[in-house]
């Protein structure tokens, strides 16, 4: 028995050290399951750089129109900050949406007061 254990204790030494990496690969920090987790990480921070990209591709052609013309910034202006051109009128028309709506703007109630807006500018004839 003695040979026979002899002959085969590297081998048992070498099987058992074999066994703990394997556990350690598959079950301890850093192992597989920290790798899977750590991939999906990565993919959700890929998409949200791609959707971070293509906002800040829209801003920057939004600047680059302000800087270049004038009508993008008239446009702003209008719509914005309310502003007309000289000899311009500006006309409000507001129609409820609803029945709710119809209901506070007849009461005198502040809900329905601007429901609906939509501005037209014609010129002063």
């Amino acid at each position: 028995m003695s040979s026979l254990l002899r002959r085969w204790w590297p081998i048992l030494a070498l099987l058992l050290l074999l066994g703990a990496l394997q556990a350690k690969l598959w079950l301890g920090d850093g192992g597989w399951r920290d790798a899977k987790a750590l991939q999906q990480t990565v993919e959700e921070q890929r998409a949200e750089n791609a959707r971070l990209q293509q906002r800040n591709d829209a801003l920057s052609a939004e600047v680059e129109d302000l800087k270049s013309g004038e009508t993008a910034v008239e446009e702003r202006a209008r719509s914005e900050l309310g502003m007309v051109k000289p000899g311009e009128t500006f006309y409000r028309v507001v129609e409820p949406h609803s029945l709710q709506d119809k209901d506070a703007a007849e009461s005198g109630d502040d809900a329905g007061e601007n429901a609906g807006d939509e501005a037209k500018i014609e010129p002063k004839p």
